[in-house]
């Protein structure tokens, strides 16, 4: 088991909705910039941030973020033959966070559905950082309900972008 704190980051619309045709259903500058200050943020500058993703999520970044710069970048997949320049492939979050070395500092899981499923149930998460976009877009996925023990809501801070608010939590 790993001693670095474990989080989820992920962004959802009213109806938990989070994908849709492998991409993101809306572009908001000040969520992807949240995304990459939370998921860039060390306490020690020595140190860098590990983000673990399914094999359709790192697809879904767009070419020219891959990968995700100054983090170790981890994807999960069953076909084991992959490889991917500049990123660690593992079976298994268990692989994948046992092999966060003394260089990592905190862990955060950014996707798919299945991964965030598989996470909400893993021992040692720490908490759920959550962009609640209050509107509702066309979505084939979905964030799974979040379990009660993250009951400790704080608000971050709130935003509005392009007329629609969204709220910056995290859940503990």
């Amino acid at each position: 088991m790993s001693n670095k704190e474990i989080y989820i980051i992920v962004a959802v619309d009213c109806k938990n909705g989070i994908g849709k045709d492998n991409s993101m259903p809306w572009h908001f500058k000040t969520e992807t910039q949240y995304f990459k200050e939370i998921t860039l943020k060390t306490k020690d500058p020595s140190k860098k941030n590990m983000v673990i993703m399914g094999k359709n999520t790192w697809y879904s970044l767009p070419e020219k973020y891959r990968p995700l710069k100054d983090r170790k970048n981890v994807v999960l997949t069953r076909d084991i033959s992959l490889k991917i320049e500049g990123v660690d492939i593992y079976k298994s979050l268990d692989e994948a966070i046992a092999s966060a070395g003394d260089d990592i500092e905190t862990i955060f899981i950014i996707g798919g559905a299945t991964l965030f499923k598989e996470s909400l149930d893993y021992p040692n998460l720490t908490g759920i950082y959550v962009t609640f976009i209050e509107n509702s877009y066309e979505c084939d996925t979905y964030f799974p309900q979040i379990p009660a023990k993250f009951s400790n809501k704080t608000l971050i801070k709130e935003e509005e972008e392009n007329g629609v608010k969204m709220k910056f939590m995290l859940w503990k």
